[in-house]
């Protein structure tokens, strides 16, 4: 490659047909045939095991003596990065011609074309094995508008449209915009704005360790309680649809992201804790500078909104009610059975530790008469229980069953 072609390659305008550790450049079916072999012709051979040869030396030129690289060269590698997005769960059928003109044609449709005429897209690498492609936009601008396209419809399946690993929030602020313009008409293409497309960001919000059967409103109303939120995300397997465990989220208040952060991080899940910080930031993140108080207050507001939601959180502890009126306590011989009948459906299911079932007290309103509580050894032999007890008939009434706090049942309070 003569050194006016090498230096179009670097502004772009050639593939370069090399690996450069990482992955390979997508578009290397332009690439003569006998020049695909990650070396440059006419340079010295790549030493094995390292990089190839980037830079052709001139002839009676020094070793170690490089050509200084093209300023607008050095501009398309500082803002790659930014320039690029990653596209997750693609079809089998995929391949780079046709991720490249479907994301050039969708964001010519939204109006998310702002580097001039011409198509978006400059380069697109394929993981088919992973299912995952990079997407390389011609500006930044233009990138952070198509976070906006997250979940589109591609070849019959919904897409992830994300930021790639190497995105860095600090660096991308000082580059251009790094959220979508409020404008875009995403209507064009089937997709509602406010959903995940405003997940990105220095203050977007990691949440982990949720447990599994957290539901998406179970998740959102929990975050809820510290504001409306501005983008929401739950991951699923996209095999099975179920939780992955873990999600990310946006506040519009972006004042309140190191509130709630500080609140929930730490709190018990049933027998998960969450984890719960800024995306871009390591686990060591230091907790704002504000009042404990307040942050005391924010995580029993979180806390309390969520113990309203019957069962949402797994305990080891299960409440039935619909098993017994107040009249079928009153004699002891028929409270001993009632107590061995529930004793034994319970034992069904794992180590059971303690059956409470409160009685009617002469003269005086007892509180939590009517219900059955199981205490398990376990969380998940708690679990099977309220599956398995949850809906049956008992004695011509339905049983309700519900997780129960745990401090609440140590306390002897049953009136909840």
């Amino acid at each position: 490659m003569s050194r006016p072609m090498f230096e179009k390659a670097m502004l772009g305008y050639l593939p370069l047909c090399a690996d450069n550790g990482r992955e390979l450049t997508s578009v290397a079916f332009m690439c003569k045939k006998d020049q695909c072999t990650g070396q440059i012709p006419g340079t010295t051979p790549a030493i094995p095991g390292m990089f190839p040869a980037m830079f052709p030396l001139a002839t009676g030129q020094p070793f170690g003596a490089l050509p200084v690289m093209p300023v607008q060269a050095m501009t398309q590698q500082a803002t790659r990065h930014a320039r690029r997005v990653y596209v997750g769960g693609l079809p089998p059928t995929a391949n780079e011609q046709s991720v490249a003109t479907f994301f050039s044609q969708v964001m010519a449709a939204i109006g998310g074309n702002t580097a001039g005429p011409g198509d978006a897209v400059v380069n697109v690498y394929i993981n088919h094995e992973k299912k995952f492609a990079f997407v390389e936009m011609r500006s930044v601008e233009e990138a952070s508008n198509a976070m906006a396209l997250d979940g589109i419809i591609f070849e019959g399946a919904p897409v992830k449209v994300r930021r790639p690993s190497d995105y860095n929030p600090s660096l991308a602020a000082t580059l251009g915009p790094s959220q979508p313009n409020p404008n875009l008409n995403l209507a064009a293409v089937g997709l509602t704005p406010g959903s995940a497309g405003g997940l990105e960001g220095p203050d977007r919000i990691f949440v982990g360790g949720l447990p599994y059967y957290f539901t998406e409103a179970q998740v959102r109303e929990l975050l809820e309680s510290f504001g409306p939120l501005r983008g929401f995300d739950l991951v699923k397997d996209r095999e099975t649809g179920n939780s992955k465990g873990y999600a990310f989220c946006v506040y519009q208040d972006l004042s309140v992201t190191d509130i709630a952060c500080a609140a929930l991080n730490g709190i018990k899940m049933g027998d998960k804790t969450l984890t719960v910080r800024r995306a871009n930031q390591g686990t060591n993140q230091p907790k704002p500078e504000q009042e404990s108080v307040l942050l005391h207050a924010q995580q029993q507001i979180a806390l309390q909104k969520l113990m309203l939601q019957p069962g949402a959180v797994s305990t080891k502890v299960l409440c039935l009610t619909q098993v017994v009126s107040p009249e079928e306590l009153i004699n002891d011989e028929d409270y001993e059975d009632i107590m061995e009948d529930m004793r034994g459906e319970g034992e069904k299911f794992g180590t059971l530790v303690n059956v409470v079932i409160p009685r009617p007290r002469p003269n005086d309103a007892a509180p939590g008469v009517g219900k059955v509580f199981l205490e398990y050894a376990d969380i998940d032999s708690a679990t099977k229980a309220r599956a398995g007890l949850n809906g049956r008939k008992f004695g011509g009434n339905q049983v309700v069953a519900v997780f129960y706090p745990e401090n609440k049942f140590a306390q002897g309070e049953y009136d909840d």
